[in-house]
């Protein structure tokens, strides 16, 4: 079981340095491919074995917690892998059908499962110091994939990509002084038991108000998230579906962990704060969503709106509202790749994501349609698709607490979600192609391009209808997961007694 641990970590470390010695075409395409798959294989046995047997723990070195490297996976973030291998794999296969060969050349597989090794090292980070490299491994390969190709809008996302993420890393060392100044320990299952006792509760309000920026930037909440409209469209789709799905996710796993386990002592003060985000997060990014007309913009904003749902579950820090924030992590993930996936094959088509520019798709590719309508639907929480639950549990746990204005604002911004997605089904699919479209500069090559394109993007899709289906046992899955976190007692035995 330890050895599966390290497995997420090891698949694409060794992915990456042989795509690097090996650098042909047909060997990097080959290795990225094997890799996406290992690792999901991967990724989906942690998940199996931390649901059989419970929280894995591995002591780098045998050096004990908390003076070691540990890696830990429970069920939230066995869950939180699951879902990256299937994205990774996913993607790389879109990327094989899609991605011209200058970007290839340029060695854009090896950056990606760097990138994915810091999105699994994130998940299983043990302590504070080593969730701060993986962010760094994170960010430097994101940093590179959005500029691989040297393109002028490219190079501006990034610059403003990387330069607000710097600043989110400064603010997450200042809270990481903190905590070790009072408790002289990184160690999260350490923290949990010494942090309540070691020192002024200000002092650990202020490290919470630190980390809840930094992570905050790097979800993209509210007020923090004007860089990630601004890059995220600039990179080849294949970049961008797998940018989109995975890396503000880590901000909200990193949200999750950090204030269920380690800032948990003034819940008064810092979830009250975050339930406020949360409101403003959902208007603002589905306001922003409205007033786009490029397709992957709108997304882009969608991303933001959807990220209050995930902390309004956070903010309201009971088992039902954490269990259906873990829900609609795993539902936004596929549905917004998936969505990504589809923007990049209507960009192939006409050559332009501009809205106005695109059209006639209802009549020349059914199959683009449908591909899109499910994960559409799903996003603005349509029943029986995934997004639907996601968004009952979270208002269910609403109304529970008397939140009655977070719950209309939840089903508010569903209903200008579902207008956003009609806009977009409306000029780029239904109307009439656009008269003078340009014709695409970089189009899918043959029949296997396609193919290799079009079917991540039908799996994702039957990915979230199959997630709505089996929303019962999901559910039971995602309320144990929050268990874990709300009563951390086994996470401190695995952790603390291991070594």
């Amino acid at each position: 079981m330890k050895t599966l641990v390290v497995l997420p970590l090891l698949i694409p470390l060794l992915g990456a340095g042989t795509s690097l010695i090996f650098r042909g075409k047909a060997f990097q395409r080959g290795i990225a491919l094997g890799v996406a798959t290992l690792l999901a294989a991967a990724n989906l046995g942690v998940l199996a074995a931390v649901l059989c047997k419970g929280v894995v723990c591995v002591q780098a070195g045998n050096w004990p917690a908390p003076f070691g490297i540990t890696l830990v996976a429970d069920r939230f973030s066995g869950i939180m892998l699951a879902v990256t291998g299937v994205v990774a794999w996913a993607g790389t296969l879109f990327a094989l059908g899609t991605l011209d060969g200058r970007r290839q050349r340029f060695g854009i597989y090896p950056v990606l499962q760097l990138l994915l090794m810091g999105v699994c090292g994130s998940f299983l980070a043990g302590d504070l110091f080593n969730l701060f490299v993986w962010f760094e491994v994170m960010l430097i390969a994101s940093y590179v994939l959005m500029t691989l190709g040297g393109e002028r809008a490219q190079l501006e996302g990034g610059l403003k990509y990387v330069g607000v993420n710097l600043v989110a890393s400064a603010l997450f060392l200042s809270g990481v002084g903190i905590v070790y100044g009072m408790a002289g320990t990184l160690n999260l299952a350490h923290l949990s038991m010494r942090l309540p006792t070691a020192g002024p509760p200000g002092l650990l309000t202020t490290a919470a108000v630190l980390f809840l920026a930094a992570f905050g930037i790097k979800a993209a909440i509210f007020p923090l998230f004007f860089w990630l409209p601004a890059s995220y469209h600039t990179p080849p789709a294949a970049v961008s579906a797998v940018l989109a799905g995975l890396l503000t996710k880590v901000g909200v796993y990193a949200l999750i962990r950090t204030f269920t386990l380690v800032a948990a002592q003034d819940v008064a003060y810092t979830h009250s704060l975050i339930l406020i985000l949360a409101a403003l997060t959902m208007i603002t990014g589905v306001l922003g969503a409205l007033a786009q007309h490029e397709f992957r913009r709108v997304l882009s904003f969608h991303i933001i709106s959807q990220i209050g749902y995930m902390i309004l579950g956070l903010g309201l820090f009971s088992p039902l509202a954490l269990a259906g924030a873990i829900f609609y992590i795993v539902h936004h993930i596929i549905v917004k790749t998936c969505l990504f996936f589809v923007s990049g094959m209507a960009w192939r088509l006409r050559g332009t994501g501009e809205l106005d520019r695109l059209g006639g798709f209802y009549s020349t590719q059914p199959g683009l349609c449908a591909v899109f309508l499910i994960p559409a639907l799903s996003l603005a929480g349509l029943p029986p698709l995934s997004g639907f639950f996601a968004k009952l549990f979270l208002v269910q746990a609403s109304l529970a607490q008397g939140q009655y204005v977070l719950a209309v604002v939840a089903l508010g911004v569903s209903l200008l979600t579902l207008y956003s997605m009609n806009k977009i089904w409306t000029l780029a699919f239904w109307q009439p192609a656009a008269s003078g479209a340009k014709t695409p500069s970089e189009p899918i090559e043959g029949n296997r391009g396609w193919l290799l394109a079009a079917a991540p993007a039908v799996l994702l899709a039957v990915l979230s209808i199959a997630l709505g289906l089996g929303a019962g046992p999901f559910l039971e899955i995602c309320q144990q997961a929050a268990g874990q976190l709300l009563d951390p007692k086994e996470y401190l035995a695995a952790v603390l007694e291991s070594g």
